[in-house]
């Protein structure tokens, strides 16, 4: 007879337990899109009529390896989250702030182009 996972947890030593809260803790902070997608309750779908793209699209993008920043910092934000670029040393971790306003740099730049072009 199968028992259920509160009785097998209950028999776990301490130090067991512990050691599997750990992993479970490092398991949540570690996961691919589509998982983090999945954890987040959307559907693929969902998160495409987020981003105004077609489901395919957010299909493709969770396959990846490689994006634009960006791409992916419009995707956590979709999911309600915020991106953040970490680097880390043996010294310590930094928090890269050079990426945070890509877009609205960009739209500044666009702006700056637009008057510019204006006063010619």
């Amino acid at each position: 007879m199968a028992k259920n996972f509160s009785t097998l947890r209950a028999e776990l030593s301490p130090q067991a337990r512990k050691k599997s809260a750990a992993l479970a803790r490092k398991m949540l902070k570690e996961m691919p899109l589509h998982e983090l997608r999945q954890a987040r309750g959307l559907s693929q779908l969902d998160l495409a009529r987020l981003l105004n793209v077609q489901q395919p699209a957010i299909a493709k993008l969770e396959r990846r390896t490689d994006m634009y920043l960006s791409t992916l910092r419009n995707h956590i934000e979709a999911l309600g989250g915020q991106l953040e670029i970490l680097a880390k040393f043996p010294e310590g971790d930094v928090i890269i702030t050079s990426f945070s306003s890509v877009g609205e740099a960009d739209s500044q730049n666009n702006e700056i182009h637009s008057n510019k072009l204006n006063h010619l």
